[in-house]
Parts: structure tokens; C-alpha cells; sequence
């Protein structure tokens, strides 16, 4: 089964929905999707992994990857609703410790500045 991708307005941030499982498979889909926020200007997104049961280091590698070239052009990345197995591989990794993990998408909104600024607005 592939990867399913949706992209939504937040509340000062855009959020990417990810539904399905995250492998060496479909982390370059993940990553593409993300690339193309970054791409369009968004600075400020918000992966939402409720939809996500099961993520291997390749899906690791696409969030990391992502969160650094967001952080590069001045954005944010941050992951919501893990799911427990999801949650289990960012811990054991510490990539918790880098990428912020809110409980739901409300939390992340609430967590990111106030406005999803692009540069030269």
C-alpha cells in the first residue's frame, strides 16, 4: 500500500497528514511532499502521523532530512499525533530530542510562532 499525503491550512503553519506506513518504499514520497511545502514558501509545518502505524529508518531519515532543510531556510518542523510504535523508533533514535513530538496537530499549532512567515514578505 502506498503513502496517502494531504495538505492543509493550520492555524499559522501548514500541516501534512500522512496516512499509511513510512519504509524505504514510500519515505521518498514522504519526502518530496515535504520538499514541495518547503518549495512553495511554507515554513512552518506540522506532520501529522496519527495515520502512520509502523516507520523504519529510511522514514526516519526523510523526517531528519526534512527538518534540517526547513531549519535551513529559517522554518519549523514538528511532528503530531505519534503513534506508539512511531513514538517508540524517534525515542530509541533521540530523535525526539531534536524534531519537537506533540500529542495532536492542536498542540504543534499552538507550539509554532504565530505566523507562517516567508521570507522577503
Amino acid at each position: 500500500m502506498g503513502l496517502l499525503l494531504s495538505v492543509r491550512p493550520g492555524r499559522g503553519c501548514t500541516v501534512l497528514e500522512v496516512r499509511g506506513e513510512l519504509d524505504m518504499a514510500t519515505s521518498p514520497q514522504l519526502r518530496e511532499g515535504l520538499q514541495r511545502l518547503v518549495d512553495a514558501g511554507d515554513r512552518q509545518v506540522v506532520v501529522d502521523l496519527a495515520g502512520v502505524g509502523f516507520m523504519d529508518s529510511s522514514g526516519l531519515g526523510a523526517l531528519v532530512l526534512m527538518f534540517k532543510a526547513l531549519r535551513e531556510v529559517g522554518g519549523r518542523l514538528c511532528l503530531a499525533a505519534v503513534q506508539p510504535a512511531v513514538r517508540t523508533v524517534l525515542t530509541v533514535t533521540s530523535v525526539d530530542r531534536v524534531i519537537p513530538v506533540y500529542d495532536g496537530v492542536r498542540a504543534a499549532e499552538a507550539g509554532a510562532p504565530a505566523t507562517n512567515h516567508v521570507a522577503g514578505d
